[in-house]
């Protein structure tokens, strides 16, 4: 028996990353899934490895900051599979450096659109089921960019503090029905977001020095999320609600430090 065997489970954001990372592994642990990104590309490919891990599994193409799809991609996860037990509200974009009054108003505002405003039509839209079941479990991406700054540009940092803040007030929301929402926190992970940063690295000979402000001084792998995403999804978790869990190499731990000499 899996960790999630016979639950149903969405994971946004599939296409790639943690989100591709998630999946597969939810799918060995027993998970019946409905995979969705807006890169159908990413999400056949994520299709695949979930088939290959012998996962019962659907994909639809949504748009994670758009009411409608989302709404329908609930609606369909919960029909096909009676119901709906896990949401993995993962789905986000970056938004690259951009200086912050370098911003309009209008890329500031696509950002929160997919990354805040997405996590709270997931919570919106697949609560319903959850609380009529008397439990469930939502978990949202932030990221250590929304508790310090200099993690992220400032929009990008800003929804992921708004995604934080969001998860701690419909934990309270929803006090009494036995529904958890909890956030992970990642700090330096190599996906399809952060690949120019890696990439930038290693064309420079630098990638040495990829996550030397953490303890562990390594970047992190979506696996190493993907495994903190299934705890909180997973019975395990029962007692877990209302948190944000850095998953950083201990980034988050410290204030800025010279390295000690060998």
């Amino acid at each position: 028996m899996g960790r999630l065997s016979g639950k149903s489970v969405i994971v946004t954001g599939a296409g790639s990353g943690i989100g591709r990372a998630s999946a597969v592994l939810f799918a060995r642990e027993g998970a019946r899934l409905v995979i969705a990104d807006k890169n159908e590309a990413g999400l056949k490919e994520t299709l695949g490895l979930v088939e290959d891990a012998k996962g019962e599994v659907d994909a639809l193409v949504v748009d994670a900051g758009a009411e409608r799809e989302v709404k329908e991609l609930v609606a369909h996860a919960a029909a096909l599979y009676n119901g709906l037990d896990v949401m993995f509200a993962n789905a986000g974009i970056s938004g690259g450096w951009t200086g912050l009054l370098d911003h309009t108003a209008e890329s500031f505002a696509e950002i929160l659109r997919v990354n805040l405003i997405g996590p709270f039509l997931a919570i919106k839209y697949s609560a319903p089921h959850m609380i009529g079941r008397g439990r469930g479990s939502i978990v949202c991406t932030a990221s250590v960019a929304g508790l310090r700054a200099n993690a992220g540009g400032a929009p990008y940092s800003a929804s992921k503090a708004g995604v934080i803040s969001l998860v701690q007030t419909s934990a309270n929301a929803f006090i009494g029905t036995g529904l958890r929402v909890n956030a992970i926190c990642p700090g330096l992970i190599e996906t399809g977001m952060t690949k120019p940063i890696f990439d930038s690295a290693r064309a420079k000979g630098t990638d040495g020095k990829i996550g030397q402000l953490n303890p562990l001084l390594r970047a992190g792998r979506p696996e190493e999320i993907a495994a903190m995403a299934l705890f909180l999804a997973s019975d395990e978790a029962s007692y877990v609600n209302g948190q944000a869990f850095p998953v950083d190499g201990g980034l988050s731990s410290t204030l800025p430090f010279a390295r000690p000499r060998a």
